[in-house]
């Protein structure tokens, strides 16, 4: 009689213990917060055709597969595991064969991205014209753009995260480099403008939401 008490006790508690906890939603998914770097930028001004701005906490090194009379860059960003790649390329007659090579890599990441936004870039004071194109969703390359002068210089800029794309874990990190980048386009500045001030820029990408 006495275990029997004993047992009617403990399905009790049990029960009473049960009755407290009646969501049984499973949580959602957390991810880390991601501590994010005070913004200073620094001067890019080397041999090369063109000086910008660019963050402190990002490394600007000379692309070592180029050769070494070209001005290609990477935008290196340690602390969040992503580089800027920036080619550059002289104009003759064949901008318009660059600015669709540039269009072309974007259409590229249709598959994955939930939008395509573009955003046009005109400075007719210093001569620099061109597009950065706003890559949402888990593509691989979340921003990309070019600049040009229409005559003589051309830059084409993509970034890219080493690590699997996951709009949800990595966004915070995405959106606060990509105002980096549009700090770099607004300061960006050509050493050997063009004359010229106009531009034929092909027509843009349509925005999409899949």
């Amino acid at each position: 009689m006495r275990k029997l008490s004993i047992a009617i006790l403990f399905v009790t508690i049990y029960l009473c213990g049960c009755h407290g906890n009646t969501d049984l939603t499973p949580k959602r998914q957390g991810y880390f917060r991601i501590a994010l770097p005070e913004r200073k930028y620094a001067q890019y001004n080397t041999d090369a055709p063109f000086t910008f701005e660019y963050p402190d906490y990002a490394k600007a090194l000379r692309d070592s597969n180029t050769q070494m009379n070209s001005y290609w860059i990477n935008l290196v960003f340690p602390r969040f595991r992503c580089n800027v790649y920036m080619s550059y390329l002289t104009v003759d007659t064949n901008v318009d064969a660059y600015i669709d090579e540039c269009r072309k890599f974007v259409v590229k990441h249709e598959v994955k991205a939930s939008a395509i936004s573009e955003r046009e870039v005109e400075n007719s004071k210093d001569k620099i014209y061109g597009v950065i194109y706003d890559i949402e969703g888990n593509a691989a390359s979340n921003m990309q753009f070019y600049l040009t002068d229409s005559t003589r210089n051309f830059v084409r800029g993509a970034l890219y995260f080493y690590a699997v794309p996951n709009k949800d874990s990595l966004e915070p990190v995405v959106k606060f480099i990509k105002e980096d980048i549009n700090h770099l386009v607004e300061t960006f500045r050509w050493k050997n403008p063009s004359p010229v001030n106009e531009i034929k820029v092909s027509p843009p990408i349509k925005a999409h939401v899949n």
